[in-house]
């Protein structure tokens, strides 16, 4: 795993490092202390750290295997948004340059913290409102399944939210496991697999696939042409 930046400015993964040329940008959203961080480094690494610097916005970049195809994977960890009960829904600008850059979104919420669960359904709001032209992929993650005597958030409430929503739904657990949290991150690679590359990327494959034609050998030219001149002289003499 590569870590790009650490600060509000998004980056492109650098084409010469991505295979085929294909790229899958996700950005991850939630509230303060859902498990954003602890999910993207699990997903990336297979390990659990548990304490995290919150609020790093840190950009990550990887090459991992999606049914079998090498895919470069830029991960956007944005900064958690408030979850005191009773206040609105403050987005910061970092936030929505995220949603405007992925090409998909992964919402995530603790089951331990009901407030957590309620903005899952503004922040879905907030990513169609950025993105009205765009089908982004969505993948709503109820983290910390493991911490049932403090849970808050059953798993009814959340698939049907996700339901209502036409979002896909795992609950899963950072520190138990990178199963579920992998299987959940390869499901939206795939559905972002389905998608047409971005314009332009097809063709260049295409050309790189086509050979380059080779250059006319002169003196083989002038060989033929002698021999066809000869077959000519040939023929007019026997006739």
């Amino acid at each position: 795993m590569r870590l790009i930046q650490n600060m509000s400015t998004i980056a492109e993964y650098p084409s010469t490092e991505c295979p085929g040329g294909r790229i899958l940008k996700i950005a991850v959203l939630g509230g303060s202390g859902v498990g954003k961080t602890a999910l993207v480094v699990r997903f990336l690494t297979r390990r659990f750290i548990g304490d995290y610097e919150r609020n790093s916005g840190t950009l990550y970049s990887r090459e991992v295997q999606v049914d079998g195809e090498q895919v470069a994977i830029q991960v956007q960890d944005t900064p958690g948004l408030d979850c005191e009960a009773g206040t609105t829904l403050c987005v910061t600008d970092q936030v929505t340059r995220s949603i405007q850059w992925a090409d998909a979104v992964v919402l995530v919420y603790s089951v331990t913290v009901d407030r957590s669960f309620d903005l899952i359904a503004q922040l879905h709001q907030h990513v169609r409102t950025c993105r009205p032209d765009a089908r982004v992929p969505i993948v709503i993650l109820a983290n910390k399944v493991d911490l049932l005597h403090v849970r808050q958030v059953d798993t009814q409430r959340g698939l049907l939210l996700a339901a209502t929503l036409g979002c896909a739904f795992c609950e899963v657990s950072a520190s138990e496991g990178d199963g579920q949290v992998c299987s959940a991150f390869h499901l939206l690679c795939r559905e972002l697999g389905k998608q047409a590359p971005p314009a332009g990327t097809a063709e260049k494959r295409r050309s790189q696939l086509l050979p380059r034609p080779k250059s006319p050998n002169m003196q083989d030219l002038k060989r033929r042409f002698r021999q066809v001149l000869s077959a000519k002289v040939r023929t007019a003499t026997s006739v």
